[in-house]
């Protein structure tokens, strides 16, 4: 359930925001390129240090994993005719990256958050030292599904001595594209200077600004994090680790208050308690371990493992081997604290509720922890004080009302039945963090047919218990079902049927989330049983790239503009553009979960003609169609630069994916689009630009 409310917690963030980023220039990092001392003489070896401020909740890709898993790896790379006086020793180094396993990508990725920093070793070999190049890499965001590849141009000019005398010694500095050739002509550099860049519009002469999403997305969005953590909190309260603590805090509190008004002090004392227990816990985490502790406790084995036998020992319990009490020392030792003041007692028994519920709250702390990473401090303060608000209110409530639980149902054979059933549901979930570690450690245990026919088998005999076929230790012999629990177990059994397809293949777009990747099915006789991913469209030409380049399973476009555009006039259709990439995670999200639904798919091939123009191709074109860009007046070599600069020049936009639809003569039919998952809303995206075309 925790995973559950995690992505769910995910989705609809990126549902909240991804609208206000769609027609928007996304600025890059603020760099800042220098060589690592001034004191330079011809034969040392000194180190060219870039260290970029990456914007909140952006990240940019390391240099340091399999180059062929998808994203786009951070490089350097040297203008040769230009660069003199020293020889490069080694590769570019990222220095401290984090790591995950991407589901996506199915694989180990390196990034960045915050901030980043890359080394290259060059040994100097004369007086006069110029290094130009750029340093070329892929920024992302999960807030918005968006991956934007940049360029940094720089050029360092720097003078070495060959004596030991500091007054020939002369500083590096970094200086941009645009005034190299000036600077070429002076004789010495005295300061270094953060490369200047361009911003939101087609100018060379801005400095550097980070884009503030619809200016209050800020704010907006930290209180919808607020609200989504709001929500977890009381999920929470449902979830077997919580709910039996509801008693136990009644019975704690029942009789202990001499007044009315002490009573409620005690109750306001016993919810500021668990608050300030949940947020000083979680603020020290995200202050002290940072994002890296949260993606340790995401990613790690020994967390995961962790929870894995937890959830497998409560598991047990609820299911009748064994009971689950608190030690009696424990509890009357609460009870003589209380007696003496109470306010000690009160803070326990609030440290005791935290402690024991952890096992179930601890996912959904965590994962409030990994959504609010990247170096913010005031976010996590506030997510944790959301989530334990919700948490603690009905805590605070039958404190001050415990005759409430009088209205509750009378303990019986329902409770152990609610017992068993939560039982069944940690079991079932209990494999999901063992998932996540066999995923990133490899350690082939849990493929994906594996782990469906798993909750195949827990979830249909949870069915049966329902019906009363299977009964455990405690409960009571059952004549009859009442119809609450008839459609409990009629819900189990159409999930079970759900599920069974999935052993076979079927995607079970429904829980891509939680189940290992596709490619870890030993057994999968769903490939080519769909005509339409096994038949392509047939095209007029055979498009250009096409050994490079690909659309996804069921498509047929093209992968030039110009091409693309006159297939689209000879077919009398619009043309749909896919601005798209080999690194961009939420592409590939978009094609799987949205493009390949019946009425996208049908649409995509029967009313438009597609073209994918891939931002970060990196093949080079020949020379003839080399061309200069208007935009930022560097030259444009290879297929993604061109892509990339067609996109901005045209549609003022620079982030991936985004999807546009023109007419005949170049013009917008529709509003474009970016990543957003809510099928109802492509299709009318595509409808209304078909009807829009039929006008024109």
């Amino acid at each position: 359930m925790s995973r559950l409310i995690k992505s769910s917690l995910v989705l609809s963030l990126f549902v909240f925001l991804s609208s206000s980023a769609i027609a928007q220039m996304i600025s890059p990092p603020n760099w800042s390129i220098q060589l690592s001392q001034k004191d330079i003489k011809v034969g040392d070896e000194v180190k060219l240090v870039f260290k970029a401020q990456i914007p909140i909740d952006w990240y940019i890709y390391s240099n340091d994993f399999d180059p062929d898993l998808g994203p786009m790896l951070t490089e350097l790379q040297l203008e040769d005719k230009k660069s003199t006086g020293f020889t490069l020793v080694g590769k570019l180094k990222a220095i401290n990256p984090k790591k995950k396993f991407d589901e996506t990508w199915e694989g180990d990725v390196t990034y960045f958050e915050g901030s980043g920093s890359f080394e290259q070793t060059i040994k100097i070999t004369s007086e006069n030292i110029n290094i130009e190049g750029f340093l070329s890499y892929q920024m992302c965001t999960d807030v918005t599904g968006q991956c934007v590849p940049f360029e940094e141009d720089f050029t360092i000019k720097a003078t070495a001595t060959v004596t030991k005398n500091p007054a020939s010694v002369v500083d590096s500095e970094v200086i941009s594209s645009a005034d190299a050739e000036e600077i070429a002509n002076e004789d010495s550099v005295d300061q270094v200077e953060e490369t200047p860049n361009t911003e939101e519009v087609a100018t060379h002469e801005q400095k550097r600004t980070y884009i503030d999403l619809e200016g209050d997305s800020d704010k907006e969005g930290l209180i919808g994090f607020m609200i989504l953590a709001f929500l977890a909190g009381l999920a929470a309260l449902l979830t077997p680790c919580v709910f039996p603590m509801i008693p136990m805090t009644v019975t704690f509190f029942t009789g202990r208050s001499k007044t009315r008004a002490a009573g409620i002090r005690n109750a306001f004392i016993y919810g500021f308690s668990i608050i300030a227990i949940y947020t000083i816990a979680g603020t020290a985490v995200a202050a002290i371990q940072g994002p890296e502790f949260a993606n340790w406790l995401s990613t790690h084995w020994v967390p995961n493992v962790f929870f894995f036998l937890v959830f497998i020992f409560f598991a047990f319990a609820f299911l009748g081997m064994f009971e689950l009490t608190l030690p009696n020392s424990f509890v009357n030792k609460m009870d003589e604290k209380a007696d003496k003041g109470g306010m000690t007692g009160i803070f326990f028994m609030a440290f005791t509720l935290v402690l024991v519920s952890f096992s179930c709250t601890g996912p959904i702390v965590g994962s409030i922890l990994i959504s609010s990473a990247g170096g913010a401090l005031v976010k996590p303060i506030l997510g944790m004080f959301a989530f334990s608000l919700a948490f603690a209110i009905p805590f605070a409530l039958f404190a001050v009302f415990p005759h409430w639980l009088n209205s509750l149902p009378k303990s019986g054979g329902w409770l152990n039945s609610v017992k068993v059933v939560l039982g069944f549901l940690e079991l079932a979930l209990a494999f999901k963090f063992l998932s996540v570690a066999d995923q990133v450690y490899h350690w082939g245990l849990l493929d994906r047919d594996i782990y469906i026919a798993i909750w195949v088998v827990i979830f249909t005999l949870l069915g049966f218990y329902l019906l009363g076929k299977i009964r455990t230790k405690h409960d009571s012999p059952m004549e009859t079902i009442g119809v609450p629990r008839l459609m409990l177990a009629i819900s189990t059994f159409v999930f079970v049927v759900y599920l069974i397809p999935g052993l076979l293949g079927a995607p079970l777009k429904a829980l891509s989330g939680y189940l290992p990747p596709m490619a870890t099915h030993d057994f999968n006789i769903m490939v080519n049983r769909n005509p339409a991913m096994s038949e392509a469209n047939q095209l007029d030409e055979i498009p250009k790239y096409a050994d490079l380049l690909h659309f996804p399973p069921g498509f047929q476009g093209y992968f030039d503009y110009d091409q693309a555009l006159a297939a689209a006039k000879k077919a009398g259709k619009p043309l749909f553009i896919d601005f798209t990439g080999h690194g961009c995670v939420n592409c590939r999200e978009m094609e799987a979960r949205v493009w390949t639904d019946p009425q996208v798919m049908q649409r995509l091939n029967e009313d438009f003609v597609l073209v994918a123009l891939y931002i970060d191709e990196r093949f080079e074109l020949p020379e003839s169609e080399w061309f200069v860009s208007e935009y930022d007046g560097k030259e444009k070599k290879t297929i993604g630069k061109q892509n990339a600069d067609f996109q901005i020049t045209k549609f003022n936009n620079n982030a991936q994916p985004y999807y546009v639809i023109l007419d005949h003569n170049e013009e917008l039919l529709v509003k474009p689009k970016g990543y957003d998952s809510n099928i109802v809303g492509f299709v009318n995206f595509l409808d209304a630009a078909k009807e829009e075309f039929g006008r024109r």
